[in-house]
């Protein structure tokens, strides 16, 4: 038995490494985590869209509704005039988990800021263990459910997915699966949306 782990000592390494990551939701993340860090996965900020002088239909996701921990329900359309970052998110999602450490880095840099609001939105059909990960993990971002329907325009149902808005509402960001929101160039991407 000695001589075989000998000589397949890194395949024994290998295969209890596989488990781990098959097993745990945590290092499934903090393996996500240092592909998204290679910044790979990360999309950029759009060009506002032009003025369209056409009857189109006004677009609906400003209707959409969330809710606090207190129950307080507030609508995306009254936080016009602020650029609105948008996460759904659940705690049993491995990218979910590998991105959540860099959208509270972001969280951490920008909440004194008001002209910038965070919507870190919780999809756990058990509402407890999405606050149960927050508090285990330390994470201060706001707890916030749907209080409604949620619009196809912002979330088709992949997480995590992001959204961000600008100060007129438009989506000027639109991202599904895993990104870093801790870089550099995506905080000069927001600075610029804010002095917009």
């Amino acid at each position: 038995m000695k001589k075989w782990f000998r000589s397949n000592w890194s395949t024994v390494i290998f295969a209890i490494a596989l488990i781990i990551l098959l097993v745990s939701l945590d290092a499934k993340a903090w393996l996500m985590r240092q592909v998204a860090s290679t910044g790979l996965l990360n999309s950029k900020i759009s060009e506002p869209k032009a003025k369209n002088t056409s009857t189109a239909p006004s677009v609906s996701y400003t209707d959409f509704t969330i809710k606090d921990e207190m129950g307080t329900v507030t609508s995306v359309s009254k936080l016009k005039g602020k650029v609105v970052f948008i996460n759904f998110w659940a705690s049993w999602c491995p990218p979910c988990r590998a991105e959540f450490p860099s959208i509270q880095q972001f969280y951490e840099k920008y909440r004194s800021n008001p002209n910038i609001v965070f919507l870190t939105i919780n999809l756990d059909d058990d509402l407890a263990l999405g606050k149960s990960y927050l508090k285990e993990k330390g994470f201060t971002v706001p707890f916030l459910t749907p209080a409604g329907s949620i619009p196809k325009e912002i979330y088709g149902g992949s997480l995590p997915t992001t959204v961000v808005l600008d100060k007129n509402g438009e989506i000027r960001f639109h991202h599904t699966g895993l990104a870093d929101y801790s870089k550099a160039s995506f905080y000069d991407q927001i600075d610029q949306l804010l002095k917009e």
